[in-house]
């Protein structure tokens, strides 16, 4: 920057200013800025023409004079007139003055766009930037359309020095931020992505803001950005703190650039070449390396310099999720700041943390932690801590730790703040009912979180507990006796009231046998908390009585007489009179036959999702996104429908039961899936068991797990069997074929070979999460479609098709999706498959919608591969190799000696192969360090039974590891396809 002559001081803006300090009042101070710009405006009015310190001097007193919150309605031509100017101070204020006050519907606008493209062309550098800084604190869409096409070209001009391009690629992410339709690089895409290699430190910071900014929005054209993003992370995370002396900050070589290009890295899948990812891998093993060590100073500037760059590897570790001990190192750091004396650190490593819970590679390792956790929301001093520790410990819970989290929450909530109360009840009950193996755990739950935090129990949650009980009968006696016994207590939540009401008018009879809980001592109880209650709740009671009548007729005068007298039948309260005279009535006349047919128990609610994971996301808002998974069960921010539930004693509610579909992306629930009420017998009860005992999916029947496969409903959307059945698609599909599959088809679906869960595909719009489990030769398969995006996605429509052979191999069912998916939302998709015969090729997804006019149209191949139908089998050592030898053909065995992809880690190796569906043989094979498995793949038409031998040399150095797979099976084309499968997985 030039330097400021003395001249430039300008004493009467320096006089000015000490004047408007020294007034005493604000009429003064009016009085003095009025004075001032009547002077102004005689002076840019006169005969004399001022010169160019003049003009300057008065321009920035109007500045001032603006800043102080008074309107400027002159002075913005002599401003204009400055940027003319050959020197640097009088057109810097120039342009102060235009970014302060100009606005982009000023007039002026065409002769201050022709001053800046003066400067841009004038290769002066200092002016060149002034220019740059006006157009981006300006940042009009006047502007973008003038110069949007000129920028570009500066920045990536060999001639131009480093500061315009630190300014201009600033300039050209503000413009692209305000009018994206107009900042089009096209030619230039790959000379601004190979800034990256630029030698100045400065300008690689700056473009690489622009480049995440872009590639955010357009990925596929900056892909060539990670290899260079890597090759310089790599280069800045080797290097001694002395290497990068202008750029290393607390003896931390240029943390700013570190954490952006981790951010940039993020925006795209591992890297595919192998290269590539192993050099990132170091980079990241480096990374966490680093934080083990020492500090090298003592300075707070040095540890969050460190900090920041850790934890944003540590998001990139958890974005890839397919590192196992990356994801484990990263729980294991995170685990030790847990008890740093820095609360922010505290906070976000508990924040990172519930992310990593997500993952099925560090699930386990999170939950070493949960001592440390709850301590933490017990005795945290900041309650947004202690929030944070209340969502991981909500996801680090399976039904190993369930009962243990689910105390130590209801026993926080006693104390806890009651700006997370809510949240907290809504967390403790979904915890309760997902993964009750008891249900009469379950209910004592409920009803404890009724007594402590009654009030904020909210409706959903008291529905939800009614709904379970009346859908399980093995619960009904037991919840009777409680609810009886929880009435009893001197002080009852109303809600506790409610609950008791429902459950002893449909089920007092179980309990009735016991003097202690008679009839009428039942009622007496009931009716001495009626007084208390609001209206809502009175007329639920008065609904519980009149079912009394009918459970039990010696009750009937007692409950006669209460309807009959004034404070019921002449009543203030219109629902509370109707309800009183008609119930008085009904019993009045009604035989016994016709009250018993009117008042009957109250029918088994229909299969949905629950209402409470709605409520929980309506707390924690639509704009977090996380996939939680644990060994094959939902787990996390799940969300239901929104049902409301009415009056819980005369209609059925519309809350619902587990189901084993879920929000797997946390965004806003599906549909619910609609259908038949469960059977005990049905096969997809065992399926599923996962889901608690009073888990069953709707649309079941006695027929069994895939019933609907052979006798669709007319109105449910039909079988999708080839790529040409045009019919399969809903009317709102756009007309468009099917795009081919995406490039990287192949890769995702290796990813579910070996698990079952996950995210399949992710870009800026759209997020799809899958779950499936199976059972023999049958599957189901959800599929959640997350709107990332703040627009809905209109004309959505999914199709899945089976190419060539497939069609006779797989028989596969879609049900129909919502044809609008709003902003931030979710629907789901439920699949249904049979395995006919083993098959090679996979089925093909195609999912189309409109996305601001945009048809956006992706075909992608479903994880559904023949591993999937694997049956594991155990056998003896004896077994194991006479059945090898008679499966020694040649064309019964597939071999491939292959390269290791990754680190030869015992564990994980052994997570795949249980992971691929075979049972893992211990002590069979003579060398210990093979690995051999067994297991029989389950079709309609046959069996496939399957022997698997896994020989590494874990001796060999790093790089020259191999591996020998040997398949053998009784189907030759069965061998080939697996062992090609798991081939891709080491």
């Amino acid at each position: 920057m030039p330097a400021v002559s003395k001249g430039d001081g300008m004493r009467g803006l320096a006089v000015f200013i000490s004047d408007i300090r020294n007034c005493k009042s604000k009429e003064a101070e009016i009085k003095r800025i009025n004075k001032e710009l009547a002077n102004i405006r005689s002076k840019f009015k006169g005969d004399k023409a001022l010169d160019g310190y003049s003009k300057k001097k008065y321009v920035c007193k109007l500045l001032f004079i603006f800043l102080l919150g008074h309107d400027i309605d002159f002075g913005h031509m002599e401003a204009v007139n400055l940027l003319s100017s050959n020197k640097y101070t009088e057109k810097q204020i120039g342009y102060l003055f235009i970014s302060v006050l100009v606005n982009s519907n000023s007039e002026l606008i065409r002769l201050i766009n022709n001053a800046i493209k003066n400067d841009l062309s004038s290769r002066n550098p200092t002016f060149m930037c002034l220019a740059l800084h006006c157009i981006a604190n300006v940042g009009s869409r006047e502007m973008a359309e003038a110069f949007a096409g000129e920028i570009p070209r500066i920045l990536v001009a060999g001639d131009t020095m480093d500061s315009v391009k630190q300014s201009a690629a600033l300039c050209l992410l503000r413009l692209y931020k305000a009018s994206p339709d107009l900042v089009l690089m096209g030619e230039w895409t790959s000379r601004v992505v190979h800034l990256l290699n630029d030698q100045h430190m400065g300008v690689v910071t700056a473009a690489i803001s622009l480049i995440t900014c872009l590639s955010s929005k357009n990925p596929d054209e900056f892909k060539t950005c990670v290899s260079l993003a890597v090759s310089r992370l790599s280069r800045i995370v080797s290097s001694a703190s002395t290497d990068l002396q202008d750029y290393t900050y607390y003896f931390v070589p240029a943390p700013w650039l570190s954490c952006k290009l981790l951010r940039l890295l993020q925006c795209y899948p591992p890297p595919e070449d192998g290269a590539v990812k192993g050099r990132l891998v170091e980079c990241l093993e480096t990374i966490l390396n680093k934080a083990q060590e020492p500090p090298k100073s003592k300075k707070v500037q040095h540890s969050n310099a460190k900090n920041a760059i850790l934890f944003e590897a540590i998001s990139l570790i958890i974005h890839y999720d397919s590192e196992p001990n990356l994801l484990v190192r990263a729980c294991n750091q995170l685990g030790q700041f847990l008890q740093h004396r820095e609360t922010n650190l505290r906070y976000l490593a508990l924040e990172s943390m519930c992310t990593l819970a997500s993952s099925e590679f560090s699930h386990e390792a999170v939950k070493t932690h949960i001592e440390t956790v709850i301590n933490a929301l017990k005795t945290e001093r900041d309650v947004s801590v202690r929030q944070r520790a209340a969502d991981l410990l909500y996801a680090m819970c399976d039904r190993s730790n369930a009962k243990q989290i689910v105390a130590e929450m209801l026993s926080y909530l006693e104390t806890a703040d009651y700006s997370i109360r809510e949240e907290m009840v809504l967390k403790v009950a979904i915890l309760a009912e997902k993964y009750a193996v008891d249900y009469s755990w379950y209910v004592d739950t409920i009803l404890n979180l009724i007594r402590i935090a009654g009030d904020y129990v909210s409706e959903e949650v008291w529905y939800r507990v009614i709904q379970i009980v009346i859908n399980r009968d093995d619960v009904q006696g037991y919840a009777a006796k409680t609810v009886f016994e929880a009435l009893q207590a001197p002080a009852c939540h109303e809600n506790m009231v409610k609950v008791g009401g429902y459950i002893l008018g449909e089920f007092g009879n179980l309990i009735a046998g016991d003097p202690r809980s008679s009839p009428l001592v039942q009622f007496n109880l009931l009716h001495s908390k009626f007084h208390l209650c609001s209206v809502p709740t009175r007329a639920l009671l008065l609904s519980a009585y009149i079912k009394f009548i009918n459970l039990f007729p010696e009750t009937k005068a007692t409950i006669q007489e209460v309807l009959r007298s004034d404070s019921q039948i002449r009543n203030s309260d219109v629902e509370l009179q109707q309800r009183a005279v008609e119930y008085l009535k009904l019993s009045s006349i009604a035989s016994t036959d016709v009250l018993a047919t009117v008042l009957e128990e109250m029918p088994p609610f229909p299969e949905r999702e629950s209402s409470i994971l709605a409520k929980l996301k309506k707390k924690k808002g639509p704009g977090a996104v996380s996939v939680e998974l644990e060994d094959g069960k939902e787990r996390g921010e799940l969300n239901g429908g929104g049902d409301r539930g009415g009056d819980a004693a005369i209609a059925a509610s519309n809350a619902s039961t587990p189901s084993p579909s879920a929000d797997l992306l946390g965004l806003r629930s599906a549909a619910p899936v609609s259908g038949a009420a469960p059977s005990a017998g049905s096969l997809l009860v065992d399926v599923f068991s996962e889901a608690g005992p009073a888990a069953s999916s709707a649309g079941v029947n006695d027929d069994g797990f895939l019933s609907a496969l052979h006798a669709p409903e007319a109105s449910d959307s039909p079988l999708v069997e080839g790529p040409g059945d045009s019919d399969s698609a809903p009317p709102s599909a756009a007309s468009e074929d099917p795009a081919p599959p995406l490039p990287e088809s192949d890769e995702l679906l290796n990813k579910f070979v070996c698990k079952n869960n996950g995210v399949l595909f992710e870009n800026q719009l759209l997020q799809i999460g899958i779950k499936s489990e199976y059972r023999q030769n049958l599957g189901r398969m959800y599929l959640f479609y997350g709107n990332k995006t703040s627009v809905q996605f209109v004309s959505f429509s999914t199709t899945v098709s089976c190419p060539g052979e497939l069609q006779s191999q797989l028989n596969v069912q879609t049900k129909t999706v919502e044809p609008l998916v709003e902003g931030g939302a979710q629907v789901q998709q439920v699949i249904n498959i049979e395995c006919l015969t083993d098959f090679i090729d996979a089925p093909l997804l195609n999912i189309k919608f409109r996305y601001g006019g945009a048809l956006q149209n992706i075909s992608l191949k479903l994880p559904v591969t023949i591993n999937k139908f694997f049956q594991p089998t155990e056998m003896a050592a004896a077994d194991f190799f006479q059945r090898w030898k008679q499966l020694s053909q040649p064309q019964q065995e597939a071999q491939k000696i292959f390269k290791a992809s990754h680190g030869m880690d015992t564990e994980v190796l052994k997570a795949k192969l249980l992971g691929l569906g075979t049972a893992l043989l211990e002590n069979v094979d003579p060398n210990p360090e093979n690995y051999v498995c067994a297991g029989v793949i389950q079709t309609k038409a046959q069996q496939v039974g399957c022997l698997l031998r896994l020989e590494p040399n874990a001796q060999a150095q790093p790089g020259e590891q191999m591996y020998r797979l040997t398949l053998r099976s009784s189907k030759d084309t069965v061998s080939q396809r697996v062992c090609d499968l798991l081939a891709e997985q080491f």
